[in-house]
């Protein structure tokens, strides 16, 4: 996240806001745990969230013609949700110190999911069991009745989502290793979409998670002068309440999204098998040993062998390339063992892989980066067309029989004890590294850079016994000259050896006289 300054005002235009919101949020939190109170909360938003859209789209409806501000089809129109009387944030807001308040907010859930089809089943509906404390709810809506209190339309829609974003962040660092289920840090979702740059087309991912690599990239599609429209959202998740999650972070953002839920997951119940995406961004569950791979022995997506029983990472890695398009990129974020592991099978579809030449980058990541884990990670790229003279996106250079390299290990800075984030400069500078050896406009030329990037020929690789490790590509960083020639500076050294060997040789002696003074002499 972005370095933490103080708010510039109520409404925040800088990260200082939203921390100060959730820390105020967290006192509320009392002794609850934080995978409970994180449903109570980003509830709580996403219903001020469509409240204040309603809101504001009814009062300009009332506006140009009165009648229109009951015509639930204006707001279809501009993928606004329907909000009924009693599920309005000034009815909640008005209420919020009764001790029915709870019962309220889930009658309010409940009105919206039944006037809105893309809802059913999405949003939470327990705010009125026993255990939860209805002063705390009572408090928390008097605070998230701050948000974006004097923005208007967009302003204060961007402002609520980015509230749903940070909390979802907070919560996975306050959940640890159960966090990191549900979220993928930003700083690693921000690699994948600046290096793919998911400009137009179909964007998927088959364990979406709560939506945050399709938020990022309908920001970068923003940022870069395109229209929120101009990519087509596909998603999967297995667990049906971080599917919810994913429903509620995408429509905070205003996004249209075909996010598929079903227990079996993607591998057993392929829920968009006909899908062939532009852009595919995943970040799977590391090296998952209980992924049923057993009944999957046949498959048409095991192209380049069969997976592992015991661990699903080239089993992720084919489902991807399988449901990419003749031009599509993908990026998938991996545990490091799966560049170099020879276990069951998997050094041979590495091998196959890149024979078929289908790698097109490979990113050694620091530690330190997720919530959920302590292993290092590595983001593999993948093409399936790397000689691009018949592709939309002209212009590229011919990258056949080659990968590039990039080793990203020493960067990133420490944001708290336990996790580090990659700076916005250190992002940019490996997406800049990838596009200028992909031969991409204005891009600049590319060079390898000792200790930090390698564009290898598939020769080189099959030396390396197709391990995939950048490290073993890049080399050690050059050295800076300090300008002393090299054998004034061996003389010097050897110099300063041996002063240190006869110094060291005094204080044995000195030592050794001491110990005999005092009776333990040899």
């Amino acid at each position: 996240m972005a370095k933490n300054h103080a708010a510039k005002n109520a409404n925040g235009g800088t990260l200082g806001f939203e921390a100060e919101l959730f820390k105020a949020a967290d006192k509320l939190r009392g002794n609850m745990e934080p995978s409970d109170y994180k449903h109570v909360a980003l509830g709580l938003i996403f219903l001020k969230y469509i409240s204040d859209a309603f809101k504001a789209k009814h009062q300009a409806l009332l506006a140009e013609d009165p009648a229109a501000a009951e015509d639930r089809d204006e707001y279809l129109a501009d993928n606004i949700f329907w909000v009924p009387k009693e599920a309005r944030w000034s009815h909640l807001q008005a209420n919020a110190k009764q001790p029915t308040i709870g019962t309220l907010i889930d009658d309010a859930m409940r009105a919206i999911e039944k006037e809105n089809e893309s809802l059913k089943g999405v949003l939470p509906k327990d705010y009125a069991r026993p255990a939860l404390n209805k002063v705390m709810l009572g408090e928390l809506i008097d605070l998230i009745s701050g948000i974006a209190l004097n923005e208007e339309g967009d302003k204060s829609k961007d402002v609520l989502g980015r509230v749903y974003e940070y909390f979802l962040g907070q919560f996975a660092g306050a959940e640890g290793k159960r966090g990191g289920e549900f979220y993928t840090p930003r700083s690693v979702v921000r690699v994948l979409v600046e290096m793919l740059e998911p400009y137009t087309g179909r964007v998927y991912d088959p364990c979406c998670g709560s939506g945050g690599m399709f938020v990022q990239s309908e920001k970068f599609v923003m940022e870069h002068g395109g229209r929120i429209g101009d990519i087509a959202i596909y998603g999967q998740e297995s667990n049906y309440t971080t599917w919810r999650l994913a429903k509620m972070n995408l429509a905070v953002r205003g996004i249209d999204a075909d996010i598929r839920w079903n227990n079996e997951g993607s591998f057993h119940k392929d829920e968009l098998r006909d899908l062939k995406a532009d852009f595919i961004l995943a970040n799977p569950p590391f090296n998952i040993s209980d992924w049923g791979g057993e009944r999957l022995r046949e498959d048409v997506r095991w192209q380049f062998g069969v997976p592992p029983v015991g661990n699903a990472n080239y089993a992720w890695l084919q489902h991807i390339y399988h449901h990419l398009a003749p031009n599509g990129t993908a990026g998938v974020v991996l545990a490091n063992g799966s560049m170099s592991s020879n276990q069951s099978g998997e050094g041979e579809i590495r091998k196959a892989m890149l024979e078929a030449d289908v790698v097109d980058c490979m990113v050694a990541l620091p530690g330190q980066l997720f919530y959920s884990t302590q292993i290092p990670a590595c983001l593999w790229f993948l093409a399936r067309n790397k000689n691009p003279a018949n592709s939309k996106k002209g212009g590229l250079r011919d990258r056949r029989g080659q990968v590039l390299f990039i080793d990203a290990r020493n960067m990133g800075v420490m944001v708290d004890r336990t996790r580090r984030e990659l700076t916005d400069e250190e992002i940019k500078k490996i997406a800049d590294t990838y596009h200028a050896w992909r031969g991409e406009k204005d891009a600049g030329e590319y060079a390898d850079v000792p200790g930090f990037c390698k564009s290898a020929t598939l020769d080189e690789i099959r030396k390396h016994d197709h391990v995939l490790t950048p490290g073993r590509y890049v080399g050690a960083a050059a050295q800076e000259d300090d300008g002393e020639p090299f054998a004034e500076k061996m003389a010097r050294l050897a110099a300063q050896w041996r002063q240190q060997r006869a110094e060291a040789v005094r204080l044995d002696a000195a030592i050794e006289a001491n110990l005999r003074e005092l009776g333990y002499g040899g």
